[in-house]
């Protein structure tokens, strides 16, 4: 597995779901299986199979954010220099096409999430803002043509 670059609050929150879904949520799917045999024939009850199934989906989750945690690399605060667009920085885009303005925090893949605003470094935008300054515009190539911003504030988030 390649790196897994996080913030401070993505890596916390990395180790609070896993810490939720090893001790709760397992308690819980377990209860759900104990509940399901008291129903008698286990070979022809649904709700034993349906427990059963999100128990194993639930031990995928926990060893696929285990493998995760293992190979994080936590961005510092001091590691983002100031003024340049990075991992850990917030930044306001001017879309100079549609004339309006956006602002994204710059974060790894794993803790991308666009409703939130929080933009993955390798995303297509986050490619081309990664290292750029303050009054600089960038061109993005995506399906519906190229898009045309231009860096409007940078800070650290």
């Amino acid at each position: 597995m390649k790196e897994v670059i996080l913030t401070e609050e993505g890596y916390t929150k990395l180790k609070e779901e896993i810490a939720y879904l090893s001790t709760a949520k397992r308690r819980e799917v377990a209860e759900r299986i104990k509940h399901a045999r008291e129903f008698g024939d286990i070979s022809e009850n649904s709700e034993y199979d349906d427990a059963k199934n999100e128990q194993a989906m639930l031990e995928h989750r926990i060893a696929l954010l285990e493998e995760r945690l293992v190979h994080a690399r936590v961005i510092e605060a001091g590691e983002v220099p100031s003024g340049v667009v990075g991992i850990g920085t917030r930044v306001r885009l001017k879309d100079l096409d549609a004339n309006e303005t956006i602002e994204y925090t710059i974060v790894g893949s794993a803790e991308a999430n666009p409703v939130q605003h929080r933009l993955s470094n390798e995303s297509p935008v986050g490619r081309a803002i990664i290292g750029k300054k303050k009054g600089e515009t960038v061109e993005v190539a995506a399906p519906r043509g190229t898009l045309k911003y231009k860096i409007m504030d940078i800070k650290a988030a």
